[in-house]
């Protein structure tokens, strides 16, 4: 199989399972591959909240760091206000790095599939619409769209589309561009330098793909909450 056809293969929407109700509902590979994570980050997080100290060990330390740096990290660009929306964020932020790391168990990372990255390119341009709503009301919102002149308003309306159009075709052709090269470099050098690599694409360049979409997210998000002059 040439790399083309691997690529088309790779391409399709795979389905788990049909539940057997009327013409039959197609479940996605992806979707089934996505309770799994959730259930897995439902659990994890269960276990390493039971038993929490004041005076933290182990791994709650390792716990409380990483939060800690979400807090931090999200905070600094949205500013006091964003306090109310770093649940949504972080649980994003790990959703995504978990899904493109997820290859290393043998799965498939759900982030291969348009529908899914889609599906979050849309819930985040809806949370930086609601957050712009929020932040500025209603009336300021909608001045926004005049800003800085009236002249920018077909523009600035077009960013509606722009934004979570670039949000997920960002994650999902960086997600996919990694697997074209891997394919590309197991046909040059087959043995030993794939597998070195395939970790740094699963891990390194997975991690980095889900922390540059929720660097946007709350950037368009700073940015539509503004300051209500």
């Amino acid at each position: 199989m040439d790399i083309g056809e691997k690529l088309q293969e790779e391409l399709e929407c795979r389905v788990a399972f049909t539940i057997p109700i009327g013409n039959g509902i197609p479940v996605p590979e992806s979707c089934v591959i996505t309770w799994v994570i959730m259930a897995v980050l439902v659990l994890a997080s269960i276990l390493l909240v039971r038993k929490l100290k004041k005076v933290p060990t182990g791994s709650q330390c390792l716990l409380e760091i990483a939060i800690n740096w979400m807090n931090n990290f999200f905070l600094e660009i949205l500013g006091p206000k964003g306090k109310r929306y770093l649940p949504f964020l972080e649980t994003l932020l790990i959703y995504i790095g978990v899904s493109n790391i997820i290859g290393l168990v043998g799965l498939r990372p759900p982030t291969k599939d348009m529908g899914v990255t889609a599906t979050l390119a849309i819930f985040a341009i809806l949370l930086i619409q609601y957050s712009g709503i929020r932040e500025r009301s209603p009336k300021g919102w909608l001045r926004s769209f005049i800003e800085p002149m009236p002249l920018m308003l077909p523009m600035n309306i077009l960013e509606l589309v722009i934004k979570p159009l670039s949000l997920c075709m960002r994650l999902f052709g960086n997600v996919l561009g990694a697997f074209v090269v891997m394919e590309l470099i197991k046909m040059v050098i087959p043995v030993g330098i794939p597998l070195v690599l395939s970790f740094y694409f699963d891990i390194f360049d997975g991690c980095i793909q889900a922390y540059v979409f929720v660097f946007l997210t709350s950037l368009f998000m700073s940015e539509a909450m503004g300051e209500e002059e």
